[in-house]
């Protein structure tokens, strides 16, 4: 028995929480809860990856810097990094997504990023 719980199918005093443990206790197999969060995930999951992207390219920026890769490393490294952003922005433009929408605000871990407070 598959059911899906979406916010039509709760009464205005039903809380959230419950209803899915009710849900889940009837052996509900799939929550759906709107498109918008879908969405809301997506987005946060690709600005998870432009995080790990731009510490992936500082990385790469030290390494080059103190000799530790070779011309030809170098290169295919900077053109994995080059195509891992232009996929990064193909996704953007797909979820409907700026640049400027991929920014997180880390607080205290921003200067793991090198980024001026």
């Amino acid at each position: 028995m598959n059911q899906i719980l979406s916010p039509d199918t709760l009464a205005p005093e039903q809380d959230l929480a419950a209803s899915l443990a009710r849900q889940l206790d009837t052996g509900a197999k799939r929550v759906d809860l709107g498109r918008d969060l879908g969405n809301g995930l997506a987005k946060l999951v690709l600005a998870l990856v432009n995080v790990i992207h731009e510490l992936l390219e500082r990385q790469a920026m030290r390494r080059i810097e103190n000799g530790s890769l070779n011309a030809v490393q170098a290169e295919a490294l900077g053109e994995a990094l080059m195509r891992q952003a232009l996929t990064i922005l193909e996704l953007c433009d797909q979820l409907g997504m700026t640049e400027e929408d991929l920014a997180i605000d880390l607080g205290p871990l921003s200067g793991l990023m090198g980024e001026q407070a």
